[in-house]
């Protein structure tokens, strides 16, 4: 009997509807190929989207479903129709709530360079041909969730804003233990991130890494490395690194940078995981790294690759189908190696294609693999 999987899509803003309706084709491919695993699955609003119909950029009800379900696949949230909307109900508050209420505090971004990509990037192709590295950052602590949060009036009339940067041992230790884990199915080899130097949060980092690895990190080669100079290494050789664990600012940063090594923002997908449950299971968020892009909403153009990779990233991570993720990740890169191409990775004498031919010219692929 096949084990069935519910999941919530939460298409958003922008360009989310149209790449999410790509992903709904290789939900309906694997629905009727294969005979581990069913989905079942369930749409509602979050961000703009959500705020325009409801007022709050998710509803109660929508969270429901969220802590119900077994994992949650996210299109993007955001733009400028919605820059004046209250703080607490701007689009992004929609990610900021699934990610604290689920607790989901491991964010996994991969920086994958497929070959046929290699010159799509703006660095030189023997810097990022084969790239392939980790970044594994925290979620749910530090700079973003910090108190107090806040802009005050001094007495002089003058105005201050304070964002607090606060860490503690078991938040550092957790994500620490996932990016060792996770070293062990790679590389076996981690660089943790921070600024030991000027910050005591980066002090307290730094000294629980060190700690954790002695305890759980055997066979781990590890490397500390300032999140200033991460971020030159990843621009003059990527391609030294593994895995990277980091904290949620430098996290955010890292990423964007190592995303656009690969060609684009549209080509990289994401993982949000919480702490196994007394079942073994994660609770478990996917989504694209690119944001909404309303410049071209509504009109075709926007790439699916990342959306669709997600969606590969929860096969593997939520229901353990490896062998049927490696197949995602080989069919994006043979559509690619066909020579298809969107608007943002388009390249001289490729063929140029839409939102929608992409993801048929992927899930043919797909097809070709799995008969």
């Amino acid at each position: 009997m096949a084990d069935t999987q519910n999941l919530l899509l939460l298409p958003g803003d922008g360009i989310g509807p149209e790449v999410m309706a790509e992903v709904e084709r290789f939900i309906a491919f694997f629905n009727k190929k294969s005979n581990k695993v069913k989905f079942d699955t369930d749409t509602d609003l979050a961000g703009g989207a959500a705020y325009d119909k409801h007022g709050v950029a998710i509803t109660e009800e929508a969270m429901g479903k969220a802590h119900a379900c077994s994992a949650i696949l996210f299109g993007a949230v955001g733009g400028p129709k919605w820059d004046k909307v209250p703080y607490e109900h701007r689009p992004e508050a929609a990610l900021l709530r699934i990610r604290k209420e689920l607790d989901l505090f491991a964010n996994l971004r991969p920086a994958i360079c497929y070959p046929a990509l290699a010159e799509a990037s703006t660095l030189r192709r023997e810097v990022v041909e084969g790239l392939d590295m980790l970044i594994i950052r925290e979620l749910t602590g530090g700079v973003y969730f910090g108190e107090p949060k806040e802009i005050v009036t001094l007495e002089n009339g003058e105005k201050r804003a304070v964002d607090t940067q606060v860490y503690t041992t078991h938040e550092i230790e957790r994500i620490t233990r996932v990016a060792f884990d996770l070293a062990r199915t790679r590389g076996n080899k981690v660089h943790s991130a921070e600024k030991n130097n000027v910050m005591k949060t980066g002090v307290l980092w730094k000294e629980v890494v060190i700690d954790t690895h002695k305890k759980h990190g055997q066979g781990i080669e590890l490397h500390h490395i300032l999140a200033d100079n991460c971020a030159m290494q990843l621009i003059r050789n990527p391609k030294q690194f593994d895995v990277i664990v980091t904290d949620n600012l430098f996290g955010d940063i890292l990423s964007d940078a190592a995303a656009m090594m690969t060609g684009s923002l549209g080509m990289l997908p994401s993982a949000s995981l919480g702490a196994p449950g007394n079942d073994g299971k994660r609770k478990a968020f996917y989504e694209p790294v690119h944001g909404s892009a309303p410049d071209i909403a509504g009109q075709g153009k926007a790439n699916p690759i990342a959306t669709i990779a997600s969606f590969g990233m929860a096969l593997r991570y939520s229901f353990g189908l490896v062998a049927e993720a490696d197949m995602v990740d080989k069919a994006i890169s043979n559509a690619l190696a066909q020579g298809y191409r969107t608007g943002d990775i388009m390249q001289p004498n490729m063929r140029s294609v839409g939102t929608t031919e992409m993801g048929k010219a992927i899930l043919g692929e797909l097809e070709r693999l799995v008969v």
